[in-house]
């Protein structure tokens, strides 16, 4: 259960680089055509909505992400088209100005950047990413004909768009037999800030902390349980939507996106609204009260039998007090084994409690290129050591960290 996304910080200033760019655009590739919009209507409207089908985020969670985070982000609609066969897949992208260092240790990010007392812009490169800003990527066709017109529509528009680096962000690895044809095109791919999946394989929270979790790691958090009696009780109630308590959850989800040090997209008030009206079948917000106050919540969304746990709320002021963060994370899989649920999956950052909990790591893959043929080179190499992973001594101790 994260607040904020696990890439590195974006400037939202530069979010709109894109913006020259706005009119539909067009280049050929090997199997037809690919055609860049900046917003959707006619035709492109009635396509897009059947985007990402059989993803637990579709089209219109890619949308909202787009509508509602305009301010930070500037999102491109790329539509693929297979002139031989009719087909056409669909993608997302988004401008962005990245700073490369944020995620690394401190002092190693101190040495890097002592350059920017001379140059403002050292290490921070304009960027065109491929996916969602607001979660991890997904591909609405692995075909060979998409991936490999992907691959022309993307090195036609960073050029015609002057960008630097182009980077297709947090893909899971189930793609990765799909993405092949990027790393002999010039890509590098380089493991992201990993996800984590537990499989509700027991049947009670209970059951849990008596099979999975350590000795020492179940007494901690039973006497963190019972020391909630010392307190007014909290109670949990499970809506979809939210239009209602926006103005009360809203601070609760700043105040946990400032305390996160890896910091991407900052979430909007409207998004949470729109997530619950536009997707109520599937998005499920959980609200913890206390005293009739709101004091956390979760906002979930369920796709066959998994739970996704994507964004969480604390009201820090008790929050401590009342170890907020394991009672919602208990409450939530308690919720879903009652509901039938079968697997928990869970935003990347803050491993180490996942790690006592039994987790296990989801690998999510960054696949980045630079435009110029002598930069490349070196930055295929350089961006071994620019990921952030590679320097969290935590997700190390995952038994399927070389999963990475």
């Amino acid at each position: 259960m994260e607040g904020a996304s696990p890439a590195p910080a974006a400037d939202a200033g530069n979010a709109k680089c894109g913006g020259a760019l706005a009119a539909p655009v067009e280049f050929a590739t090997v199997s037809g055509r690919a055609r860049i919009v900046s917003s959707l209507a006619g035709d492109d409207l009635a396509r897009w909505q059947k985007a990402f089908a059989g993803h637990a985020k579709d089209h219109r969670y890619h949308r909202i992400t787009a509508e509602t985070l305009a301010g930070q982000f500037d999102h491109r609609y790329l539509f693929l088209e297979n002139s031989a066969t009719g087909e056409v897949a669909m993608q997302q992208l988004f401008f962005v100005r990245q700073d490369l260092t944020a995620g690394m240790p401190g002092k190693l990010r101190a040495m890097l950047n002592w350059p920017r007392k001379f140059f403002g812009g050292w290490l921070q490169l304009r960027m065109l990413m491929l996916g969602c800003s607001a979660s991890e990527g997904s591909l609405d066709s692995t075909a060979v004909w998409a991936v490999d017109a992907l691959c022309d529509a993307l090195a036609a528009f960073a050029r015609s768009s002057k960008v630097s680096i182009v980077l297709l962000k947090d893909y899971p690895s189930k793609y990765r037999d799909a993405l092949k044809p990027l790393l002999s095109r010039g890509y590098s791919r380089a493991p992201s800030m990993p996800a984590c999946g537990l499989a509700l394989d027991f049947a009670s929270f209970e059951e849990f902390l008596q099979k999975r979790v350590s000795y020492s790691f179940r007494k901690n958090l039973r006497r963190k349980f019972k020391k909630l009696a010392e307190h007014p009780p909290l109670t949990l109630e499970v809506v979809t939507d939210v239009s209602h308590v926006a103005d009360e959850i809203y601070p609760l989800y700043t105040q946990t996106f400032q305390r996160s040090e890896l910091r991407f997209e900052e979430l909007t008030k409207d998004f949470l609204v729109r997530i619950g009206k536009e997707m109520p079948e599937c998005a499920r917000f959980f609200l913890w009260r206390q005293n009739g106050k709101i004091v956390a919540f979760a906002l979930c969304i369920i796709h066959g039998d998994t739970i996704h746990d994507l964004n969480v709320g604390l009201d820090y002021a008790v929050a401590l007090d009342l170890h907020l963060y394991f009672v919602t994370w208990r409450d939530v899989v308690q919720w879903a084994l009652d509901n039938g649920l079968k697997r928990y999956y869970t935003a990347p950052l803050n491993y180490d409690p996942k790690f006592h909990l039994r987790m296990e790591l989801a690998p999510l893959d960054l696949y980045a290129w630079h435009t110029s043929r002598l930069i490349n080179p070196i930055f295929r190499i350089a961006i071994r050591y620019l990921q952030p992973a590679r320097h969290d001594k935590t997700i190390k101790k995952f038994p399927n960290a070389h999963e990475l």
